[in-house]
């Protein structure tokens, strides 16, 4: 999963992020109205943010 992220631009990446809060913020939405079915996602998207957050960091720290 990391591999797929480390082969991706930095511009592919923010693109990514901006959808992953997105889903973020609708998730959190649906979860306090209890609309939320699949409370599993919720962990896997705030993961995947960590996940990008981590490899752009790497990369500014490498510049």
């Amino acid at each position: 999963m990391a591999d797929d992220i480390r082969v991706k631009t930095d511009d592919q990446l923010k693109d990514e992020l901006v959808n992953l809060k997105k889903e973020q913020f609708n998730l959190r939405f649906q979860q306090a109205s209890g609309q939320l079915e699949n409370t599993a996602r919720v962990r896997h998207v705030r993961r995947q943010v960590a996940r990008i957050k981590t490899v752009l960091a790497e990369r500014a720290a490498t510049r």
